[in-house]
């Protein structure tokens, strides 16, 4: 019972990661953008998450070490380098979750979102310090999120979207934006997220060959957790600029949700991206810090410490840069260009007996894997290069 609560936890830790303000505010913003195109750049994502994450979560299970102390096994210094990598995204993550924080209390009070991060920042690390605070806004944050699905169904069928021609579009797009592929892949499996459900798992002893078909079943499952959520608020979203109402730039997410259920549903949506964004700084802020706690002790005997100081500079940096939306677009862009780094130390990893025993990857999910990697390098290219050219 205890084994498949962790499995199932390791695969809503996942889910829950993902769906966070950048996932609200990247599918409300590129549905009004793309229409029903967009349900391609969602399917293409999936079938990329799910090829990185079947590789990452059962090299990781069955080497039985940490992707930072993999990555130096390999090669002595790679693991320095990738928990670089993993921390940078993550702070760029964190610095999105911050600008969540600030746009839903911007919707439930109208304060300025840099003052209402200020705020939440404060909040944060006195959750991150009373630990019992932490698990109440967890809970709560789990529920909240439950009825938000719940609402995001009703309003994906109160809206009447165009269902058959986004199936349609699904698989014969009218056009194809590779910026949002990289950043839907990113924020779903990017940085830190495509490590945190399978070192839970070590954590929790579910390790070794043996749990092979587990692991497997709980790495899909937070895939289609997080797939079925986004294909439900792609609907809802479509079914309101359907009808000819344009989005709010300045909250993409909240304005489908006061579109379809009023004030109420809006102050519902602010409460509901402020818990999601909470918690995503906390979690976010523990995870990319706990990649360096076994390169540098000096880390792991001053963690609290450091973590406080990683909620501070993350809400600091948005302060100065400020436009939410704009930050919560580019966390997912950043850590769609780091996946391809980590995936691929990850799958050299997985050819060396001397950290994988007697396993075998099996060459489909390696040739899965590799492909990943060139797909997202070849997309994450073409991104640098557009982003040059609007320079």
């Amino acid at each position: 019972m205890k084994r498949n609560s962790a499995i199932l936890g390791a695969a809503f830790l996942m889910a829950t990661s993902a769906i966070g303000p950048g996932f609200l505010t990247q599918t409300s913003l590129f549905t009004e953008q793309l229409l029903t195109s967009f349900g391609f750049v969602i399917l293409i994502s999936i079938l990329l998450d799910i090829g990185a994450q079947l590789n990452i979560w059962r090299i990781i299970t069955v080497s039985e070490h940490r992707a930072q102390d993999i990555a130096n096994k390999l090669f002595p210094g790679m693991g320095f380098f990738l928990a670089a990598l993993i921390a940078f995204g993550g702070l760029v993550f964190n610095i999105g979750n911050i600008a969540g924080c600030g746009l839903g209390l911007n919707v439930l009070t109208g304060i300025d979102a840099k003052t209402g991060a200020v705020i939440s920042c404060l909040i944060a690390l006195g959750i991150f310090w009373y630990k019992e605070a932490g698990k109440l806004i967890d809970n709560f944050a789990k529920w909240l999120g439950l009825i938000m699905i719940g609402l995001t169904v009703y309003i994906a069928f109160s809206s009447h979207p165009p269902v058959g021609e986004a199936l349609y579009r699904t698989i014969w797009p009218e056009t194809i934006d590779v910026m949002k592929i990289v950043t839907l892949v990113g924020g779903t499996v990017g940085g830190y997220i495509s490590f945190a459900g399978a070192h839970r798992l070590l954590d929790a002893g579910i390790k070794g060959k043996q749990n092979l078909p587990q692991v497997t079943r709980s790495s899909v499952s937070g895939i289609l957790i997080t797939s079925i959520m986004r294909f439900m608020l792609f609907f809802a979203a479509l079914g309101i600029v359907s009808q000819g109402i344009k989005l709010s730039a300045a909250n993409p997410a909240a304005s489908v949700f006061q579109a379809a259920a009023g004030e109420l549903g809006y102050k519902f949506f602010g409460v509901v991206i402020w818990s999601a964004a909470i918690t995503s700084v906390v979690g976010a802020s523990f995870t990319s810090v706990s990649f360096w706690k076994t390169l540098v002790p000096a880390i792991k005997n001053n963690e609290k410490i450091v973590i406080s100081c990683f909620i501070i500079l993350s809400t600091i940096i948005f302060v100065v840069i400020g436009n939410p939306v704009k930050l919560l677009i580019l966390a997912g862009a950043v850590n769609g260009l780091i996946l391809p780094v980590a995936l691929a130390v990850i799958l050299l990893a997985a050819t060396k007996s001397s950290l994988m025993k007697d396993y075998r990857h099996p060459l489909f999910l390696q040739i899965i894997g590799w492909l990943v990697v060139a797909v997202m390098t070849w997309m994450g290219f073409i991104v640098i290069q557009q982003s040059i050219a609007k320079l």
